[in-house]
């Protein structure tokens, strides 16, 4: 009998002690703390609209910051988001002439044609399951990650909404808020004559880039055509199939533009100075749906002379902010 319940006595506290492991396991889960952040941008920045279920911590910024950086994204590992948005190009590269990772927080469309669109978690999750296929069992088998996510999000199982989460958290923080235009815009800084007269250009018709080009994000967030060709591309009318949106392709932002070539859609012109040579005599007024911002197609462009290109070259280049191409914590934390 006592052999008995010396064994009764030793399975209950066996039983007493799978329970309190399971309550301390539940407890971890429950009450995991990420550190909240705040997103600081300039007061002359349109509001930062970010969801209620992913508003910013410490901890899911450096988890997207990690993700935005390795290859694990990637179907078959061998590219991450870094592959073709250098930080030092102002997260683009020369080669692949994607979009330029910019200030993306305040877009809600995206790619060159519109693509996607919604919130940044909606782009991401299109990163993940479509543009990177990512393998969600590899990131789950990464103890790594296991970690990270449960300090981040509190989960065990990663799933792709997770992964996109803490990609646009990330995302949110590459802002570029301090070129010298900036700085000017503050009060800090003059600009010089070049500059000066370039600005003029710029926000007057002389150039006419204002109209989509104007705001403190210096694009529109919509798409237009351009007069590049009589024939185009498909662009926008690929995702709408609306006749009224062929060859029309999203407005870039002018921020960083000295560090974001080759420029347009496709790629074709490699300097500013051809850009700028393009907008001044090579605008294709019989374009189809060619924008009505484009008042001077009718003469092939703006017709600026090459002082004036020079000196709107000048005033480009008061959007480089180099402070957001150095930042280390925007750089590979590896």
């Amino acid at each position: 009998m006592k052999q008995i319940l010396n064994i009764f006595a030793f399975i209950l506290i066996g039983f007493f002690f799978f329970l309190s492991c399971k309550k301390d396991e539940v407890e971890t889960y429950e009450t995991y703390q990420p550190t909240p952040v705040n997103i600081d941008y300039p007061s002359n920045f349109p509001d930062m609209v970010i969801p209620d279920d992913n508003q910013p911590t410490e901890e899911a910024i450096a988890l997207g910051r990690a993700l935005y950086y390795d290859k694990i994204l990637s179907k078959n590992q061998d590219k991450s988001c870094a592959s073709c948005h250098d930080q030092t190009k102002a997260f683009t590269t020369f080669e692949s002439n994607s979009l330029a990772h910019i200030n993306l927080a305040w877009n809600y469309q995206y790619l060159w044609n519109g693509g996607v669109q919604g919130s940044l978690e909606d782009v991401m999750m299109f990163e993940v399951e479509d543009f990177f296929e990512t393998n969600i069992q590899v990131v789950n088998n990464n103890a790594t990650y296991k970690t990270l996510f449960k300090q981040a999000y509190g989960v065990t199982e990663i799933t792709a909404k997770e992964i996109a989460y803490a990609l646009a958290q990330f995302f949110r923080t590459l802002n570029s808020t301090d070129a010298k235009f900036d700085r000017f815009m503050r009060g800090e800084v003059n600009l010089t004559p070049e500059e000066w007269d370039g600005y003029d250009i710029f926000f007057t018709e002389r150039g006419d880039c204002f109209h989509c080009h104007g705001t403190v994000l210096f694009h529109d967030n919509i798409f237009g055509n351009n007069g590049l060709d009589l024939d185009p591309d498909a662009g926008l009318y690929a995702i709408t199939g609306d006749m009224n949106d062929f060859g029309k392709f999203k407005t870039p932002t002018l921020r960083n533009i000295e560090l974001t070539a080759p420029y347009m859609h496709d790629g074709r012109f490699e300097t500013l100075e051809e850009v700028i040579q393009f907008y001044s005599l090579g605008v294709v007024h019989e374009s189809p749906n060619l924008s009505p911002l484009m008042k001077y197609s009718a003469y092939g462009g703006i017709q600026l002379s090459q002082q004036e290109t020079n000196h709107l070259i000048a005033f480009l280049k008061t959007l480089t902010d180099q402070s957001f191409v150095t930042n280390p914590a925007l750089s590979n934390p590896n």
